[in-house]
């Protein structure tokens, strides 16, 4: 098992300086990729084309470059200019976002997303290949019929005509789609115990394209606090999950509750988003389980997590991408140092 980084996006307690510091000081130690992500706010391939020339060997993902938010072509071109100046570093990470991401934010319906996302990425992989791109789907035609377009290649030579792709999935059936057409899987709230009936999805999704589980990375997102006392580390993950559990996406559809209830904490999460909802949002955090939290983050002092990160690793995870909840950059990269202290004492590590 791998180490990653997973430095998210630009928030009000964030700065670009802060996430170029962890990100090269897990170049240092050793982590095999840093990732950044998007949602309305800054975008994920600009903060990965500034991390390049400051770095050295750490890979660079986007986690996720958004669907809605470009066209698969536009993708594509991004994908191969960031991989060119990395010297073939990139990883390109795909989502469909959500509804109210989609809609809201890019005007696009969020209508079909599998097969919206099969096409996408379809397209994608003929223009890094440098094939002329031609294709007639249901979601997408290029040329457009009917008028003055051609089908045209990428204009240039990339470091790699195939460049690591993964999807952000959470449900089965996008999970069994990422296991088919990607290289790898993006996941949150990932828990060991819970493991086994996700990648038996991505794992039907390997088998229908003639391939098995092994040389597919599965890479989730882990919330890390380094402390004594478990309940107060989780304290600091409260926010997060309530936010996702209970505010992301409406009543009716929010995937992350979804997941919380297949692994069993079905009433905590019907509770989490009615307060959520009713924006009462302290209450919502309170309300999250302190098991579904642990579960699903490494809390604790380094033995502790050196443990987890064992059964990790056991459930079928190649990258583990550390999300730091730390109050600064200093302590972030503390933070750093201890999962690597600990993946060493774990014995698990490549």
């Amino acid at each position: 098992m791998r180490l990653g980084l997973s430095l998210g996006y630009q928030t009000a307690w964030s700065t670009p300086a802060d996430h170029l510091a962890l990100a090269r000081e897990a170049d240092r130690l050793g982590y095999s990729v840093v990732w950044t992500a998007e949602a309305y706010g800054s975008d994920s391939p600009s903060m990965l084309a500034w991390l390049a020339g400051q770095t050295e060997r750490i890979d660079l993902g986007a986690g996720v470059m958004q669907i809605p938010a470009r066209g698969p072509a536009a993708t594509a071109m991004t994908a191969a200019t960031i991989d060119a100046v990395s010297g073939g570093r990139f990883r390109l990470g795909l989502g469909v976002s959500g509804p109210q991401v989609s809609e809201g934010w890019h005007g696009v319906r969020f209508a079909k997303p599998l097969a919206r996302t099969r096409e996408y990425v379809d397209i994608v992989k003929l223009a890094l290949a440098r094939k002329p791109v031609e294709y007639d789907g249901a979601h997408y035609q290029l040329p457009l019929p009917d008028g003055p377009g051609k089908a045209l290649r990428l204009g240039f030579h990339p470091p790699r005509e195939q460049i690591p792709i993964y999807l952000a999935a959470v449900g089965p059936k996008n999970l069994e789609l990422a296991g088919e057409i990607a290289d790898g899987w993006l996941g949150v709230f990932y828990a060991p115990e819970f493991a086994a009936e996700q990648l038996a999805s991505v794992a039907a999704g390997r088998a229908r394209a003639g391939r098995e589980l092994a040389g597919f990375d599965v890479v989730p997102t882990v919330p890390v606090v380094v402390g004594d006392d478990i309940a107060n580390c989780a304290e600091l993950v409260r926010w997060y999950a309530a936010l996702y559990v209970g505010g992301m996406g409406s009543r009716e559809q929010n995937f992350y509750n979804q997941l919380a209830t297949r692994m069993g904490y079905g009433d905590a999460a019907r509770e989490v988003q009615e307060l959520y909802l009713a924006k009462r949002q302290r209450d919502a955090a309170a309300a999250v389980p302190l098991e579904f939290i642990d579960r699903t983050s490494l809390l604790g002092p380094k033995e502790r997590i050196a443990d987890r990160m064992r059964e990790y690793a056991a459930a079928g995870v190649t990258t583990l991408s550390v999300s730091l909840f730390v109050a600064d950059a200093d302590s972030g990269i503390q933070t750093l140092r201890t999962c690597a202290e600990a993946l060493d004492l774990a014995g698990v590590g490549e």
